[in-house]
């Protein structure tokens, strides 16, 4: 009997992440397709991408991962989850996936004041951040964006030298100390690979997990 056909959809930001769980784990049942990570930046635009690629694809997988956290839409993506009957990756924020649970909580309360940078935002930083949102354009917008930060936590997965150096350059940019964790795939493999071999629950979970059936 062939194996169950699974679909990831997910953020553009995870596609390397994604790539190698896949081929390391061997889960050949399996089919990543990605949505632009500069949806980061548009979230109210996220979950109308989601829902036109998801509408023709249910019938044609046997289960789907939705590769995204809540992602600044408000609930909206934990919505869209519970009508289509679908589960997405566990946390709030894409950082989560990588760590450990409630370890994203404690660096939050030891200074709320945090931006974020995994290896592909570190590596994509000017592009995705300083040019999407038009401070190369007009500086005048870096104090609106950026005034309440106090520090940078870089997320490394894999303690690539040239994903370091550019965290360290957008934490100089930023005007920022930064603060290196070095993290793994973390709670992104235990997902996927649980969803690919059918492990996960499929009672509905607290949205903070998962936010439907798996």
């Amino acid at each position: 009997m062939s194996a169950p056909t699974v679909l990831i959809l997910a953020c553009g930001a995870l596609a390397r992440e994604m790539k190698s769980l896949v081929a390391v784990n061997g889960l050949n049942n399996v089919e990543v397709e990605y949505l632009p990570a500069s949806l980061h930046n548009r979230p109210e635009r996220i979950c109308g991408q989601i829902r036109e690629r998801l509408e023709s694809a249910i019938p044609e997988f046997d289960r789907i991962l939705l590769g995204y956290a809540d992602c600044g839409t408000g609930g909206e993506i934990d919505r869209l989850c519970l009508e289509l009957q679908i589960e997405r990756l566990p946390g709030s924020h894409c950082y989560e996936f990588y760590l450990e649970p409630g370890k994203f909580e404690e660096l939050h309360d030891e200074e709320p004041g945090t931006f974020y940078l995994t290896d592909y935002l570190a590596k994509h930083f000017d592009r995705l951040i300083f040019k999407a949102l038009g401070i190369d354009e007009h500086p005048e917008l870096f104090e609106m964006y950026f005034a309440n930060y106090r520090r940078v936590v870089f997320l490394t997965q894999d303690n690539n030298v040239e994903c370091s150096e550019a965290a360290a350059a957008a934490a100089v940019r930023l005007g920022l100390p930064l603060l290196t964790i070095s993290t793994g795939w973390g709670q992104l493999e235990t997902s996927v690979s649980e969803i690919a071999q059918f492990k996960i629950d499929r009672e509905p979970l607290p949205a903070v997990q998962v936010a439907i059936s798996q």
